[in-house]
């Protein structure tokens, strides 16, 4: 009689339930095989950068040029709907993320060998970095060799490749996250619903730490381990001329994705409502109440595309001119463009200013940050569901969360290390020490342009052996550079001091940990507001417009915070440069930043923007305090008259009763 005595009926629940449950399994690995891709390219920006001589704002458009994609698409997605087979979308969309990847890796097969400054022969050239005193035709310097019509149009290819695989992968994007959602909610049971949203979300959460880590791991290896043997690379991954491995990880990604894709083509376009065994009445009671709200829905999607489309700008404008969701959405873009910069260029920050190798500034950035901002959102909703918030507690918990990030983020201004002594660019010495205009190099024939950094016993950095007057170099057992030796402009030319290869680096290691542990928690702090700034959004507009609404919000966050964001942060970045590389007479990627500048406006900008979010709140907060005050005093005023009409009814019930 019941379902649970049907052994046949028991098996068919147990096979909806376990579609249901293999839907969710494969929208999580897509989920985090698409957020690899994306987030890769954070991870790897300041490689990137460095082997095709871009500028940080160049790659801060290149970041964010995904947004373009998906933001010309996300308005529709709402007309979409169910109209479409959203498997099958999600599908096609997958593969589009996975093209995508894969032309991400593409310029390192269209491009030439890596090459850079070097003080001994290789097996791609003869020149040398070291001082060559004699008459001209000794070899010359690697950096001075003939700038072809081909390596000119290189960095144009390069840049063209990637700018469209960054478009496609925001327009393969839109359809994953939304149609997943909608589908998984519209055939799960409402028991399980709830669950598997939550697993889907903390997959989102997880996948940009994942993608630092897969950073991590691949930029140790170096970036033509396809082309060249270990042997032949003279370089460790501490040298600032080191470039990683940083096209492997998008093959990875793309590789994992276009896996994830294929089920999506075999699920149905309408699953079986999934059932819980033992909920069969409280499910048909909730299926009766669905059907009566559905009119509405079903109003919604019989809408043209032209009516659609001439509705939205009223929807819009009505929900703009709502304060708390105006507000509430304004808070959210200035953290939204602070994670954007933050995430795009914390890798690069934590490698000039604390001289770290590009692969541990990634798992630093994977394995503390990320967690924590999951923390932090963990926490925020932990919090609003213990204590059952109202709207105005919602603002006063994101206003204290905000206050609380303000002020922990700040010493962060302070905690940074200086710049470098580079003789010529950050340094001089009593004599105007320039090392292309000085005495003791003035028979070398350095080129300006040289870069192989060198750090002397005197405690200065140069450019190149040469710059420094260095004749002589040492190699290990191994042919590995042990020193220079020789070196004019080391010490005085009467006593030739040594150097040692590579950067001097910045000299205050026992800031980094304080560093790390505040930026830390100001990222948990300020992430504790995300959760309540939704309910507000959720809680304070008209239920019929709360798609429109979502969509609406999320447009905005891109147009307004994820496509400039990043380019804003570059921008700022590029000013606190002192040395650019020049390719083929062009402005190429910075060598050296003054680390003071670098510091001050990368965490300003964060400062900037943490402000902006906690006025917002504020507002939010104090409009929310005077609609309560005054539902409460309408409440008073309309029970006053009652009062009194029971006070009166009981003096006169005794003369009654008499």
């Amino acid at each position: 009689m019941g379902v649970a005595a049907d052994p046949n009926n028991s098996t068919a629940l147990g096979s909806l339930g376990k579609q249901s449950q293999f839907f969710v399994f494969c929208h999580g690995l897509l989920q985090l095989s698409q957020l690899l891709v994306s987030g890769y390219l954070k991870s790897s920006i300041s490689t990137i950068e460095k082997r095709y001589g871009l500028s940080s704002q160049t790659s801060g458009l290149l970041a964010s040029f995904n947004e373009v994609g998906n933001t010309l698409l996300i308005v529709f997605l709402s007309y979409l709907g169910s109209r479409v087979h959203r498997p099958r979308l999600i599908g096609c969309g997958a593969l589009l993320v996975s093209l995508a990847g894969f032309l991400m890796a593409l310029p390192h097969f269209l491009t030439g060998p890596y090459q850079y400054d070097q003080s001994v022969s290789s097996t791609f050239s003869n020149s040398t970095d070291l001082c060559q005193r004699g008459a001209p035709g000794a070899w010359a310097n690697l950096s001075d060799g003939s700038c072809t019509p081909h390596a000119s149009r290189e960095n144009h290819e390069v840049l063209l490749v990637m700018f469209v695989a960054q478009a496609l992968l925001g327009i393969g994007g839109v359809p994953i996250q939304p149609f997943g959602i909608s589908y998984i909610d519209d055939f799960a049971s409402e028991r399980n619903s709830p669950l598997y949203l939550g697993i889907l979300f903390s997959v989102t959460v997880i996948g940009p730490g994942v993608a630092f880590m897969l950073g991590s791991a691949m930029l140790r290896f170096y970036v033509d381990i396809d082309k060249v043997s270990a042997a032949e690379v003279q370089l460790t991954n501490k040298d600032p001329r080191w470039v990683g491995a940083w096209w492997l990880g998008f093959l990875v990604a793309a590789s994992l994705v276009a896996l994830s894709a294929l089920p999506y083509f075999f699920f149905p376009r309408e699953m079986p409502k999934e059932v819980v065994r033992g909920k069969d009445r409280g499910c048909k009671k909730r299926e009766d109440m669905l059907r009566q709200l559905r009119p509405r829905s079903e109003h919604t999607e019989n809408l043209s595309l032209l009516e659609f489309i001439r509705r939205f700008p009223v929807v819009l404008l009505r929900n703009l001119r709502h304060p708390v969701y105006l507000l509430v959405v304004l808070a959210q873009v200035n953290l939204s463009a602070m994670v954007a910069g933050l995430a795009t260029f914390m890798g690069k920050f934590l490698e000039r200013q604390f001289s770290l190798t590009a692969s541990l500034a990634n798992m630093i950035i994977g394995a503390v940050n990320i967690p924590g901002a999951m923390v932090g959102i963990v926490v925020g909703g932990a919090i609003l569901k213990r204590f059952q918030m109202s709207l105005r507690q919602c603002s006063a918990l994101c206003v204290l969360g905000m206050l609380l990030c303000l002020l922990t983020a700040f010493p962060l201004l302070f905690l940074g290390c200086p710049t470098q002594r580079v003789a010529g660019v950050t340094y001089w010495d009593s004599s105007g020490f320039d090392p292309q205009d000085a005495e003791c190099t003035a028979q070398c024939r350095c080129s300006q342009r040289s870069f192989n950094p060198i750090c002397g016993s005197d405690g200065v950095e140069y450019t190149s052996p040469c710059s420094a007057g260095c004749s002589h170099v040492n190699n290990h057992t191994d042919g590995s550079i042990l020193n220079y030796t020789d070196c004019s402009c080391i010490g005085g030319p009467e006593q030739a001091g040594s150097a040692r290869p590579g950067s001097c680096g910045t000299s205050c290691s026992h800031l980094f940990v304080p560093f790390v542990v505040l930026s830390c928690l100001a990222g948990i702090l300020a992430s504790t507001s995300h959760t309540p700034s939704f309910m507000l959004i959720l809680r304070s507009i008209q239920p019929e417009d709360k798609s429109f609404a979502v969509g609406i919000q999320f447009m905005l966050l891109r147009v307004l915070a994820w496509m400039p964001g990043p380019v804003l942060y570059g921008s700022a970045i590029d000013t606190s440069c002192l040395l650019w590389e020049t390719r083929c007479e062009r402005r190429a990627a910075c060598r050296y930043y003054d680390n003071t500048l670098f510091r001050q406006r990368y965490l300003a900008l964060q400062f900037f923007f943490e402000v902006g979010a906690f006025l917002c709140f504020g507002a939010v907060y104090l409009i929310l305090s005077k609609q309560e005050r005054e539902t409460r005093q309408a409440q008073q005023t309309k029970a006053e008259p009652e009062k009194e009409k029971l006070a009166g009814n009981s003096i006169k019930s005794p003369e009654s009763k008499v």
